[in-house]
């Protein structure tokens, strides 16, 4: 069964289909979103750069990637025997300097090349609160345990945020003007900040948002936020941690950004992805069994015929 909101949500004039090419970035909730346009197979780049929280971070670096700014030796640091890079996720490190500097320049020029090429751009906003390596002076993406007295905490205010939300657009639609921008805001509970804080975070991520949109009606935005707050208001469509959406909520917050996104032609050959993903999966009782060498036989068919139709798909 399908499970749907009752918040109102009207489907989109320039919707994805397997003609598009969608690029996502920002919060862990992102990944959630990412993962889904994966499983069935959209052409996505989902968070070259891991997950990024702060608005003010994904400035940086979609300003790095349109204004052909790659990263140098001086962008680099060592610690506890990493390299890693302050304007992007501690996953995203290396244990040899030269190497890893190739690495973060490999997926700037990829993240240039889906600006430009996108026609749908994910932004999704995690936190107002940044902070602000004291050495450089900058909001950071990630504080890759440095010691904390290296750190200011601050709170980004909402004319803070319309000026990112606005020199994003700006910056992406000097090289892609045909791109749709679509701005939400992640369900996920930064707690660590305390409640208060928490929904201070959020106001302002929301406010900016949609003040921004003012002077850039093209933006659209998905209430990825009210669809967590306001219909799945209960615990029980939480992880353990109590802070992030569990399997449930996830899966109708995709249902939810499907019915405004994801081109209802597409339902048919999803379902065939989904099919041959379950059948992939499957685990046999018997590897050298003849139905088992029959069911990989019918299985291969299916996505040869499915590549047929959609010529980049790899399995």
């Amino acid at each position: 069964m399908k499970l749907q909101t009752t918040i109102p949500l009207t489907p989109a004039e320039d919707q994805i289909d397997y003609n598009s090419k969608v690029l996502l970035l920002g919060s862990c909730f992102t990944e959630h979103i990412g993962d889904k346009l994966e499983y069935y197979k959209f052409d996505n780049c989902l968070n070259p750069f891991g997950i990024i929280f702060h608005p003010k971070a994904m400035e940086r670096l979609v300003e790095r990637a349109v204004l052909n700014q790659p990263f140098n030796e001086n962008d680099i640091f060592e610690l506890n025997g990493r390299w890693h890079c302050l304007e992007v996720h501690s996953l995203v490190s290396g244990a040899e300097k030269s190497t890893y500097l190739n690495l973060l320049n490999e997926r700037l020029t990829n993240l240039g090349e889906y600006l430009t090429a996108a026609t749908h751009i994910i932004l999704t906003f995690g936190s107002a609160w940044g902070y602000r390596y004291k050495p450089y002076g900058a909001i950071v993406a990630n504080c890759h345990k440095i010691p904390q007295n290296q750190f200011t905490k601050e709170i980004s205010s909402v004319e803070e945020v319309v000026k990112i939300v606005d020199r994003i657009t700006e910056l992406i639609t000097i090289q892609n003007k045909k791109v749709q921008l679509i701005f939400t805001v992640s369900p996920v509970r930064h707690l660590k900040d305390g409640f208060v804080e928490n929904m201070r975070s959020k106001a302002h991520l929301l406010a900016g948002i949609h003040r921004s949109s003012e002077s850039h009606p093209a933006n659209r935005y998905f209430p990825s936020y009210e669809v967590m707050m306001d219909e799945l208001r209960d615990y029980r469509f939480y992880t353990e941690d109590m802070l992030h959406p569990n399997k449930t909520a996830v899966e109708i917050i995709w249902n939810s950004f499907s019915e405004v996104w994801i081109d209802p032609s597409t339902a048919s050959l999803q379902k065939e992805i989904a099919s041959i993903r379950s059948a992939m999966a499957h685990k046999p009782f018997n590897p050298e069994s003849p139905s088992h060498y029959e069911f990989q036989e019918k299985l291969q068919e299916k996505i040869r015929e499915l590549q047929q139709k959609l010529p980049h798909l790899k399995f």
